[in-house]
């Protein structure tokens, strides 16, 4: 009868409405660029504190060689020692030991900074001898306390593997290889090495929920204390040298002179570079000879020498829980498949 369904008619409409709701739900799924993270826009311009922008690739061919190159042990004299060894992404950029361990178990002299958002720094290293992530680059590679090649040995293996040769001639336009087209490409991908998004970064965008009461009295008291002086920005540091020991004399057993062993002048003594305290949480110990094994230990302290002012354990409490904000994104992509050698390339012995 007119006005009424069939069976068929009604098994057919069911079908036509089952059809319906799957699309319907999948269509809030949009396609995945955006779903990729979106730079945040400061809404609190007054704060010394700045968002970090969202790492930007220019030169793709450079930065994937880069990658291989940063991971890459050859460039050692043992073949065990690559960048990510002291810097190590999965652990903060850093190695998270009081010194590090070079050629030959050599300890080092002194704590190895993060790599993590370092392009920020107005200079490279704790006394900033490098002036930038390029000329930082070259320096482990020939140190013998580090990894203890050289670049001309380290220029001349690279140039015997075929892979090397081919992403080089990708990357430059000549399969000619040097110690400064290396350091060009490490140096470009520690440039994309930027951890944005911290709750902190989504405070200052504006989102009054991304921070708990405790977190931003932590964040009130580091601004009233001072701390904000020194460590400001982008990074929360690395823009400047300072003195550490201000109030008080910092007592170390570590021989580093800070800034006198670049200038030479005595006034420079125990100058060091504000190191970031972006991911801060995640870089212990802290402090140039990794004496601090906590936050808390290390807030103490700075309040003490730096400011002159003994926080309470409540007041020590917030700042570290402040300070915990300030973890980003983590650098994420697949690890480089090293190109393989070929029959002339030097085999290294890491026991000699």
């Amino acid at each position: 009868m007119e006005g009424f369904m069939t069976k068929k008619s009604f098994v057919a409409a069911l079908s036509i409405l089952a059809t319906l709701s799957a699309c319907s739900s999948k269509a809030p799924q949009k396609p995945s660029e955006e779903a990729s993270p979106q730079s945040l826009t400061q809404k609190r311009g007054d704060e010394p504190l700045k968002i970090i922008p969202q790492p930007k690739v220019v030169n793709k061919p450079l930065v994937e060689l880069g990658k291989k190159l940063y991971f890459d042990p050859r460039l050692s004299k043992s073949g065990f020692i690559s960048c990510n060894s002291c810097h190590n992404l999965s652990m903060g950029g850093s190695d998270n030991l009081t010194t590090s361990i070079g050629h030959k178990w050599h300890q080092g002299p002194i704590n190895a900074p993060t790599v993590l958002n370092s392009s920020m720094n107005l200079a490279q290293f704790w006394d900033g001898r490098a002036k930038d992530l390029k000329e930082q680059a070259g320096g482990p590679i020939a140190n013998p306390g580090e990894m203890g090649y050289t670049h001309e040995l380290a220029v001349a293996e690279l140039q015997t593997i075929p892979g090397y040769v081919e992403e080089f001639k990708q990357a430059f336009g000549t399969d000619t290889i040097d110690i400064d087209k290396v350091t060009k490409a490490i140096a470009a991908f520690e440039e994309t090495l930027v951890t944005p998004n911290s709750r902190f970064d989504k405070w200052l965008a504006g989102d009054d929920n991304a921070i708990t009461k405790e977190e931003r009295e932590g964040y009130e008291l580091f601004k009233s204390s001072g701390c904000t002086t020194c460590h400001n920005g982008e990074a929360v540091g690395g823009s400047s040298f300072q003195k550490m020991g201000v109030v008080e004399p910092y007592k170390t057993a570590n021989a580093a002179e800070g800034r006198k062993g670049v200038t030479g002048k005595d006034a420079d003594r125990f100058n060091f570079k504000v190191p970031t305290l972006r991911n801060v949480e995640l870089t212990y110990p802290y402090f140039h000879d990794g004496a601090a094994q906590t936050l808390s230990q290390a807030v103490e302290t700075m309040g003490q020498i730096q400011l002159g002012k003994k926080f309470s354990p409540e007041e020590n409490s917030k700042i570290v829980a402040f300070l915990k904000t300030l973890t980003g994104d983590q650098p994420s992509f697949q690890l480089p498949i090293l190109p393989p050698p070929s029959d002339t390339t030097p085999r290294h012995n890491p026991f000699n």
